[in-house]
């Protein structure tokens, strides 16, 4: 087959990152903003990680942007506020009402009832939620069936204000990419928030072989009060102290996947779609892409161009269209590596991992075994493997 031509990756630089966002939390703030008069108001008392994130979320939209908060558990003072989330017991949108803790609740991202799927919306999730008007796709029609997690508060507020968000600090994407970026944000941050929330295991069928107090809401709980620890303590922040300092950490972690899945993993798209279109001048089977800039994020990418494209584990218009198994590129010394492609959300499964006699032998016996030149190492699990062509590792 004919080796695709490569680019360097310091050559698509700029090609690949167009996108610059804009700095909300800069001082003085942008020129194009207002500071907000509105009051977002939630509990008081210990903190999570949903409300946290809930109230930043809401800060960088131009209605409530730097808009300050009330943290109390009175019914009329949470009256008085513009907005509440994560306390009350009801969940209305046009009320601006965004609580996860009543009786009968079962909302979860998607459709905006939420019947396909298992994640509960935090607060934060519930902004995340409202679409622009006229638009009608649903971000899980493709894949949501099998979601778990309901909403909690962040994820309520994601629900109803996160594509105004993404738009606050990306106003050049468009109506359809904002919609990519409203899901994988999701996906690869809200979501987690929701479940941890909301009670949702990551292997609810297995035995937990360990525990991870790395995670964001594991650090917003310790930044509240230890229960040996008084307030009286010299340089004790106090409560609301600590509750700005996590929503601010909780923004910190947003952003951070935001700009990485606009600047990074959204351009990108278009490079694995066209290697994806380009399959058969690979190999005659289709189930080998190779991409022309080593180093691109393409595993998300992947599936859903999948979808997008027809290309199923079952037959479509009795033809049959194989998954991709295999991705080639070039690492940053210019070795070919060959890359199992996994089984979408199924960890380190492979679709078809490579042969067995092949893992973890290296160089010259690996050449032997294999009866192919050129080769350098094989993953002792199988999902990766190295040669010095593009031959070679075809």
């Amino acid at each position: 087959m004919t080796q695709p031509s490569i680019t360097s990756t310091p050559s698509t630089t700029s090609t690949l990152n167009p996108y610059k966002r804009v700095k909300l939390e800069s001082n003085p703030p942008p020129s194009h903003l207002e500071l907000s008069t509105k009051v977002i108001g939630t509990h008081s008392g210990t903190f999570q990680a949903d409300e946290a994130l809930g109230v930043w979320l809401l800060r960088q939209t131009p209605a409530y942007y730097r808009a300050g908060v009330i943290r109390s558990r009175n019914p009329a003072v949470l009256n008085s506020c513009d907005l509440v989330l994560d306390v009350g017991g009801v969940y209305d949108h046009e009320k601006l009402r965004y609580d996860h803790h009543q009786r009968g609740y079962d909302e979860r991202f998607g459709d905006d009832n939420g019947d396909n799927q298992i994640t509960k919306l935090s607060a934060s999730g519930l902004i995340y939620r409202s679409p622009p008007a006229g638009y009608d796709e649903r971000f899980g029609d493709d894949n949501g069936d099998n979601q778990i997690t309901k909403l909690s508060a962040s994820g309520l507020i994601y629900r109803h204000y996160g594509r105004t968000v993404i738009s606050s600090f990306y106003p050049h994407l468009t109506p359809p990419q904002v919609e990519i970026v409203f899901g994988e944000l999701y996906t690869q941050f809200c979501e987690a928030i929701d479940a941890i929330d909301t009670g949702v295991d990551v292997a609810p069928t297995g035995t937990v072989l360990y525990r991870d107090s790395t995670n964001l809401s594991s650090r917003i709980g310790r930044l509240n009060p230890r229960w040996n620890e008084s307030e009286e303590d010299e340089d004790c922040p106090t409560p609301d102290e600590r509750f700005e300092h996590a929503s601010r950490l909780c923004g910190e972690e947003c952003l951070s996947i935001l700009t990485n899945i606009v600047e990074s993993q959204l351009p990108a798209r278009q490079f694995v779609e066209k290697a994806l279109l380009a399959r058969h001048s690979v190999d005659p089977s289709g189930e080998i892409i190779c991409l022309t800039s080593g180093g691109l994020p393409w595993k998300s990418h992947l599936f859903n161009l999948e979808r997008q494209h027809g290309i199923s584990i079952t037959c479509v218009k009795n033809v049959n269209v194989p998954l991709i198994k295999y991705v080639l590129y070039t690492d940053q010394g210019g070795m070919w590596r060959i890359q199992c492609v996994s089984e979408e959300n199924a960890g380190f499964t492979n679709r078809l991992g490579l042969p067995v006699e092949w893992r973890g032998v290296r160089d010259e016996d690996l050449s032997r075994v294999s009866g192919i030149e050129g080769c350098t190492f094989c993953h002792a699990a199988g999902f990766i493997g190295g040669n010095a062509t593009f031959e070679g590792v075809l």
